[in-house]
C-alpha cells in the first residue's frame, strides 16, 4: 500500500530477534504510517504486536534496518525522539501511592515540561477525563476505568505528535471506553497520529482508518479498513481477522 504525504512512522527492512528465543522475530519488516492517521495494528497472541510497539518506542533496539519517527532515528535514543511520542501501555504506568496530580507532576517533569505548563496540562486533562473530583486521592484505590484514564493522561501530558496505545481500554466499562475513544478521536482531529492495538476489534472499527494485520512477525495485510474488507469479502474486522489468521487458539509466550 502506497503512503502519500509526510511520514509519522517509517520502518524499513527492520530485523529483530530475542536472544535465545526465535519464536517472535522480524525479518525485513516494512511499515509506513502517514502523519495524522488513526492506524490499528492487530494480530493473535504472540504475533509480535507488543514487540513491534516496543521497537518503535525504543524500549527494544532493532538488529538491522531502521525505525524513524517523523524523520528521526529511534535507534539513537535522543531526547528529541523521546519528546515526539507518547506511550499508553497495557500495564499501568504510574505510582499507585500517588494522586493523579502528583503522578502528572512527576511525569510532566520527566518529559521536560516546566511547572507552569505541568499545572495547566494537569488541570486540562483531569477535567477532560473526568478526574477532577479525585485529583488528590491515591490512585491505587481507583477503579480500573479510572486508572486507565490516569494512564492516558500521563501518556499525553507533553502533547506528543505520535501516540502509541497498547490495549488502552482493556477492563473498563462502556462509559469509560466511549470517553477514551472520543478523546482519542479529538486528539487525532488536532493532529496527533494514533498507533493503536487491541483485541477489541469492534472498537477498532470505529477508531482506525488504516489497519495492518500481523502474524508470526510478518504483516499479512495492510490498507484502509474499507478496502481490506472489500478485498477479502468480509463484513467486519473480526471476520477478516479470523479468516486471515485462523481460529486455532494461540499461546502468548
Amino acid at each position: 500500500m502506497a503512503v502519500t504525504g509526510p511520514l509519522a512512522i517509517d520502518v524499513e527492512d527492520m530485523g529483530f530477534r530475542y536472544p535465545g528465543n526465535p519464536e517472535v522475530s522480524f525479518s525485513k519488516l516494512n511499515l509506513k504510517v502517514a502523519k495524522g492517521e488513526r492506524f490499528g495494528l492487530f494480530g493473535p497472541n504472540g504475533a509480535g504486536k507488543t514487540t513491534l510497539i516496543s521497537l518503535m518506542t525504543g524500549l527494544l533496539t532493532a538488529d538491522e534496518g531502521h525505525i524513524k519517527l517523523l524523520g528521526q532515528d529511534v535507534g539513537k535514543q535522543n531526547n528529541a525522539v523521546n519528546k515526539l511520542f507518547g506511550f499508553v501501555p497495557q500495564d499501568f504506568s504510574f505510582y499507585q501511592e500517588l494522586s493523579p496530580v502528583e503522578n502528572l507532576q512527576f511525569f510532566g517533569a520527566w518529559s521536560g515540561l516546566d511547572k507552569k505548563t505541568i499545572k495547566t496540562r494537569t488541570d486540562e486533562l483531569l477535567g477532560i477525563l473526568g478526574l477532577n473530583d479525585v485529583r488528590n486521592k491515591q490512585v491505587g484505590k481507583f477503579s480500573g476505568g479510572m486508572k486507565r484514564r490516569v494512564n492516558l493522561a500521563i501518556g499525553v501530558i507533553h502533547k506528543p505528535s505520535i501516540l502509541f496505545l497498547d490495549e488502552p481500554t482493556v477492563g473498563v466499562d462502556v462509559q469509560t471506553r466511549l470517553a477514551i475513544i472520543d478523546y482519542l478521536k479529538e486528539l487525532n482531529k488536532n493532529g496527533t497520529t494514533l498507533i493503536y492495538t487491541s483485541h477489541q476489534l469492534s472498537e477498532a472499527e470505529g477508531l482506525c482508518e488504516k489497519v495492518a494485520l500481523i502474524d508470526d512477525g510478518k504483516i499479512i495485510a495492510q490498507d484502509s479498513l474499507g478496502k481490506l474488507l472489500k478485498d477479502h469479502k468480509q463484513d467486519s474486522l473480526e471476520q477478516m481477522f479470523l479468516d486471515l489468521t485462523g481460529k486455532d487458539l494461540r499461546n502468548d509466550v
